[in-house]
C-alpha cells in the first residue's frame, strides 16, 4: 500500500479543514454555497472573472434559481461582491472578497500542515 501516506495526508487535511470551518470567525456554508464559492474563486484565481449571468449557468452549484439564492447568501456573508464592469454598466461581475481569500488561505495552510506529517 505505497499510497497510504497520501490517504493519511488527505484525512489529516479533512480533519484540519473541519476544525477551521468550525471556528466562529468562519462563515457557515452549506454544500452548494461551498461549491459555488470554490467555482467562483477558482475562476478568479485562473484570471477569469465571472459575470452574474455566467455564475447562474454554473451547473456545479445547482439550478439557476438555487445559484441565485446561494449567490445572495454569499454576498450577505461578505464572501463575494458584485461589481459593475467599467466597459458595460449592464454587466456585473462576481468577485471573491478578502474574507473569502482569507478563508481559502486558511484551508491552504491546512493542506500544507497535512502534507508535513508523515
Amino acid at each position: 500500500m505505497a499510497k497510504k501516506h497520501l490517504v493519511d495526508a488527505y484525512f489529516r487535511f479533512l480533519n484540519l479543514a473541519q476544525a477551521v470551518q468550525a471556528l466562529p470567525s468562519v462563515p457557515k456554508l452549506d454544500a452548494a454555497e461551498e461549491r459555488l464559492l470554490e467555482a467562483l474563486t477558482a475562476a478568479w484565481h485562473a484570471g477569469h472573472t465571472l459575470t452574474v449571468t455566467e455564475t447562474m449557468a454554473l451547473s456545479a452549484a445547482g439550478a439557476p434559481a438555487t445559484v441565485h439564492r446561494k449567490l445572495t447568501r454569499l454576498k450577505e456573508q461578505g464572501l463575494v461582491s458584485v461589481d459593475e464592469m467599467s466597459t458595460d454598466l449592464r454587466t456585473k461581475t462576481v468577485v471573491p472578497t478578502k474574507k473569502a481569500l482569507d478563508y481559502f488561505e486558511k484551508l491552504a495552510a491546512c493542506l500544507d500542515e497535512a502534507k508535513k506529517k508523515r
